[in-house]
Formats: structure tokens, sequence, C-alpha cells
């Protein structure tokens, strides 16, 4: 071992006790569970690991000190304390080492190597205690949103099935309602309310459809049918006229040739028929002239459906989550229906999207033409 090496050894072995002394009177009373005995107690181990790596070569003194910085990142974290006090004690620390290095006899080149190695050591400790310590609070808030991310989707399942399975059993009693009611107006043509009735029932029947298709289980064994989507807009319309007429929606229509779809009927169904109900909802309330334009192209391998409105603007906020389940803008809205829409577009290798500015709202679907 070199003179200058053993020299320092010896200065910071002879002036140990005063050295913590020094750091051990600055320490402020700690607001963890460690007392101040125990702080000390740490200061002089790390002094102590100090005096360790001076006796061994430079190439070895990471993997010493981040093994024995790991041990006091443990103890912090199992007394879940505040790790930002263990790194202002350590610096403490330091600086009452540095004071006395003028007693050291050495010129001035090998004092600067001696504070260099000084700040190395705590640089390091500084630096394996604290990521340590911080990997470890990762893990347990990992650990916890894993299990409350599992919890609830174990709910949301649940959910799901009693959703499912009550929105079957409330269609069966729907069933037999609307059979009578078809009964009445055969004996009865002449009552008109029969057909509010039934139109009713057709809406009610038409939003535990769209339930049943957020479970997925209406289509698990359906089958792909080929369908014309003029057809479909057209049922869809007749389906929406007493609203339309409520709200004396002018609908304007400019549809490419007939254009087929390979896919579920009833689904797609849903998903115009959901646009355009929207639209009415809005063209309710914000519009003096209300129009819903319709329009559909055939272009290279691309048809394009575009339902528009000239009600008021989606705001910002909401334009960007518009598809997202339980985003929604009306007060009485349940955020799920352009959320199923999409679903079902992408389903049909199709894409749904929307813009929407002052002058118009627009809903246009994308499929492939083959």
């Amino acid at each position: 071992m070199s003179p200058v090496k053993q020299e320092v050894i010896n200065f910071f072995l002879s002036h140990k006790e005063v050295i913590l002394q020094g750091w051990s009177d600055q320490l402020t009373p700690s607001n963890t569970n460690f007392s101040k005995e125990q702080i000390v107690a740490n200061g002089r181990q790390v002094y102590e690991q100090f005096i360790e790596c001076c006796h061994i070569p430079k190439a070895e003194w990471d993997p010493y000190i981040q093994a024995e910085a790991y041990k006091f990142a443990k103890q912090r974290f199992e007394a879940d304390t505040n790790i930002g006090e263990f790194v202002y004690n350590l610096n403490l620390g330091r600086s009452e080492a540095l004071k006395y290095l003028d007693g050291l006899s050495t010129d001035w080149t090998e004092l600067q190597r001696i504070v260099n190695k000084i700040n190395y050591f705590f640089d390091k400790y500084t630096y394996y205690t604290v990521s340590h310590y911080t990997h470890m609070k990762d893990q347990i808030i990992k650990e916890k949103e894993e299990y409350i991310d599992s919890h609830h989707e174990d709910r949301l399942s649940l959910l799901g099935k009693m959703t499912s399975s009550f929105v079957h059993e409330f269609r069966n009693p729907l069933t037999s309602i609307n059979g009578f009611i078809q009964l009445l107006k055969a004996e009865n043509p002449g009552l008109s309310y029969l057909d509010i009735i039934s139109n009713e029932l057709d809406q009610l029947n038409f939003r535990i459809s769209q339930f049943l298709l957020l479970s997925k289980k209406s289509t698990v064994t359906m089958e792909k049918t080929a369908f014309s989507l003029n057809e479909l807009i057209e049922d869809a319309l007749a389906f929406l006229y007493p609203r339309i007429l409520e709200v004396n929606v002018s609908i304007k229509k400019q549809l490419e040739k007939d254009f087929e779809v390979l896919g579920w009927k009833e689904e797609f169904r849903q998903v115009i028929i959901n646009i355009i109900f929207n639209a009415i909802d809005v063209l309710s309330i914000s519009s003096n002239k209300p129009i819903i334009w319709i329009e559909s192209e055939l272009k290279d391998d691309l048809f394009t459906l575009c339902i528009c409105n000239n009600g008021e603007k989606i705001p910002d906020d909401i334009l960007s989550s518009i598809f997202e389940p339980f985003v929604t803008s009306k007060q009485e809205g349940t955020g799920l229906g352009l959320f199923i829409c999409k679903e079902i577009v992408e389903k049909h290798n199709g894409e749904l999207t929307c813009q929407s500015n002052d002058e118009y709202t627009s809903f246009v679907i994308t499929l492939p033409a083959k």
C-alpha cells in the first residue's frame, strides 16, 4: 500500500469520532420511525464502509457500495420511511468529512484525488440506495395496480353476465306484449295510439339489443350474410320516422348504387340507427332548420358512408374520446352507443371516425369495397 493511501486511511481512522460527532450534531429530529441513535449508528456504518473502500482497488468499489447501499434501501423500505431524509443525512456526513481534509500533509494534486474519491463514494451510495428503494416502491405500486385491475375485471365480468341475463329475461315479456299489440291492432285498426305503443316497444327492444351486442353473446352462433346497405338505411329511417317527424328533421340522401356488405345485418342496422338517432337528439335542441345528410361513395377499393347533421359542435374534450365507453355529452346518456358502433364497424373490417365543427358534425364509416 502506498504511503499516501496509508496516510489517508490513518487520517480518517484517527478523525473518525470527531467527524461523526460533528455530523451527529447537525442532525435534526427525525419524522420517521428511526430514532436519532439509529441514524447515528447508520452514519457510523457508512463511515466504516468508506474506510473499507480505501483498502480495496477502485475497480471493486461499485459492487461493494451497491451491496451495502441495497441493505440501507431495504431497511428504509421496510420501515416505510422517507428516503429523502437518508440522502440529506448522507450529504451532511460527506460535508463533515471534507471539512477536515486540510489536516492532511499531502500536496494539492493528491488532495484533489482524495476529494474526488469521497465524492464518488457518496454519490454512488446515494444513487444505489435511492434507485433500489424506488424500485421496491414501484414493485409494490405495480402489484397493487394489478390486484385492483384483476378484481375490477372480475366485477365487470360478473356485471356483464348479470346484465346479459337480465336483458334476456326482460326481452321475453316484451315479445309477448308486442304480439298482443299486433292482435289489438288487427281487432281495432282505428286505435292510433297502438302504433305509438308499438314504436316505443321497438325503441326499448333496440336499447336491449345494444346491451346484448356489448356482451358479444348475441352473434356468437350467427353466420355472416350479404345485405344491401341502402335497404338498411331505408329500414333505419322507417324505424326512426316518428322521431324524425317529431323533431321535423329534413333528410337529404345522396347514395351510391346499391352496395352489399358481408356481415351481420342486425348489428350494422344498430350502427345506422344509433348514429341517426344521436343526430336527431342533438338537432332537437340545437338547430332551427335541422338537416341530416346521408351520403355514400364507392371509390377505388373503399366504400364511404357519411352521416352528417347541422347540430351543435361536439366539444373538443369529448370529441377526442367519443368512441370510448361511458363518454357522452347527454345528461341521460350511457356513453355506450358509439363505443358499440365502433366495435361493430371494426368487426366488419371497417373504420368509424367523427369530425365536428361549427357548421356540421359528421360520422364517417369506411369499408373495404371487396
